[in-house]
């Protein structure tokens, strides 16, 4: 059966009795993909120890997973429409357990940083072709709902659960298995992919836009690095102003490319639909803020509570509970019959609400009274929103264009990442120091001032966090426009095999 609107072969995937398994499968990789950003965080001082980093180079264990990763979102994503969804997805599982047990070898910090390279490469692979597998398999928008809430649960507190988890591994085990633990993982999703998840085969005759990925890769992997660039040398060094001048031109090279390219990287009309657009940047904008989240209270617990890394991976479960509600129970019961933005414009509103609370942390707030109540609100907030961005972003894209735009969701994750954890830590940092030379008069007072301001620190970044999600939050309200997805026009959906 072919759909008259792309001319490609479909195939009716609603009704495959292993779709629901095949999510767990989509699911488990998913969870994979966003473990790895931060379950590093907490085992980084134990691996700086025994590999003898210095601490000018221990970022790269981060920078090189993000900068592998953002950079070659857009290719890994066409790369699943070229040769199929399925195949991507199985070398991307493959090759992310191989990097994995080749970093929890290591024997130096240069193995260590290749490893995560290619794990953020690879995780380029996978990320894009799950989010398509997703968006082709589950097209029936109550069904979408679902499988959609339980992909933006993951995609949500992911980042939290990988503070659980690297703290439990870290402390009852050794830093190397927060690497190792993606080996069995990554073996049960294979075998399941293998079994359970149908596709498409890819475009054979389709070529790569071999000028569109040096350009946009390029341009994305440069800003990236510029970011995470600004967080240890500041905003005017010469090596980030050079970064981002570079980045924004091969950026607007790529885009003046893309017009003119036969087989364009990223079609421009996937980021001039209005809803797609609105999504993305509401992504971008949400995650600046909730990196930031994430970054200020692991140090927050830990240096400021005196927390353990078990203490302080525990701490953020509420957060990763509230989201799973937010997202599987909230929104996906009520995107069926509400407008998208009716879910995100709130879930922006409520999470900045969550911020608010944790502008008046102190150097000893309590968790159950002070911290707890924010997470959750937070967390309830995140899970509103990042089931609709998912769904409203991928919904009604052409087969063959399903991989590139899964992509550039996650493009916009990667990079809003990037510029929460520089920007918020560097005001942090910049406000931090101000706070302590203004107040630092009595040496006998001076660990109590230093622990201020670095309390301080973080609370004016939290303001700007604030701002910023509400800023998300009318940004889904004048872009994303779009209808419930039961009063979409068909045009919107695939077209299923019975129509064709």
């Amino acid at each position: 059966m072919s759909d008259p609107r792309t001319g490609e072969t479909t195939t009716s995937l609603d009704t495959d009795p292993h779709r629901w398994w095949g999510l767990v499968v989509i699911a488990l990789a998913q969870l994979m993909v966003v473990l790895d950003a931060t379950i590093v965080n907490i085992a980084l001082p134990s691996a700086q120890r025994a590999l003898g980093m210095s601490d000018g180079n221990r970022q790269w264990v981060i920078t090189a997973y993000t900068l592998a990763f953002g950079g070659l979102l857009l290719l890994g994503g066409r790369i699943a429409d070229i040769v199929g969804r399925k195949r991507t997805f199985l070398i991307g599982l493959v090759g992310f357990a191989a990097a994995s047990a080749f970093g929890g070898a290591a024997t130096g910090s240069g193995m260590l940083f290749l490893a995560r390279a290619l794990q953020g490469a690879f995780a380029a692979l996978l990320a894009p072709s799950a989010l398509s597998l997703l968006t082709t398999t589950f097209t029936d928008p109550r069904e979408r709902g679902k499988a959609f809430g339980i992909y933006g649960a993951l995609a949500g507190s992911g980042s939290a659960i990988g503070f659980i988890v690297g703290g439990l591994l870290t402390e009852y085990l050794n830093w190397r298995w927060c690497l190792y633990v993606n080996v069995p993982i990554a073996i049960v999703a294979v075998l399941g992919a293998v079994t359970l998840l149908r596709d498409s085969p890819g475009h054979a005759g389709a070529r790569l836009d071999v000028p569109g990925v040096l350009l946009g890769c390029g341009g994305l992997v440069s800003v990236v690095y510029g970011f995470s660039e600004a967080n240890p040398r500041g905003w005017s060094d010469p090596l980030v102003l050079t970064l981002f001048a570079v980045g924004v031109a091969l950026l607007a090279a790529f885009v003046w490319w893309q017009t003119r390219a036969p087989v364009p990287l990223l079609p421009l009309h996937i980021v001039r639909d209005r809803n797609r657009a609105g999504c993305f940047l509401t992504m971008a904008l949400a995650v600046i803020g909730m990196f930031g989240l994430f970054l200020f209270m692991t140090y927050y617990l830990q240096v400021i509570l005196g927390y353990s890394p078990v203490q302080t991976g525990l701490a953020f479960l509420p957060l990763t509970v509230a989201i799973i509600i937010g997202s599987t129970q909230i929104s996906a019961r009520l995107l069926p019959r509400v407008a998208p933005r009716m879910l995100m414009v709130p879930g922006m509103v409520l999470a900045a609400s969550g911020m608010l609370v944790l502008t008046r942390m102190t150097v000893d707030s309590s968790y159950p009274t002070e911290i707890l109540p924010a997470l959750v609100l937070m967390g309830l907030g995140m899970g509103l929103t990042f089931m609709p961005v998912f769904s409203t972003a991928t919904a009604g894209v052409a087969p063959q264009d399903a991989g590139v735009t899964s992509a550039t969701v996650n493009t916009s994750q990667q990079v809003g990442g990037s510029i929460g954890t520089a920007l918020l830590n560097t005001v942090a940092t910049t406000s931090g120091a101000a706070y302590i030379t203004a107040h630092l008069r009595d040496p006998a007072q001076k660990d109590l001032i230093v622990r201020e301001g670095i309390v301080h620190g973080y609370t004016v970044a939290i303001w700007w966090a604030v701002g910023i999600m509400l800023l998300a939050g009318l940004v889904a309200g004048l872009m994303v426009t779009a209808k419930p997805p039961t009063r979409e026009s068909p045009a919107r959906a695939p077209v299923p095999e019975s129509a064709t």
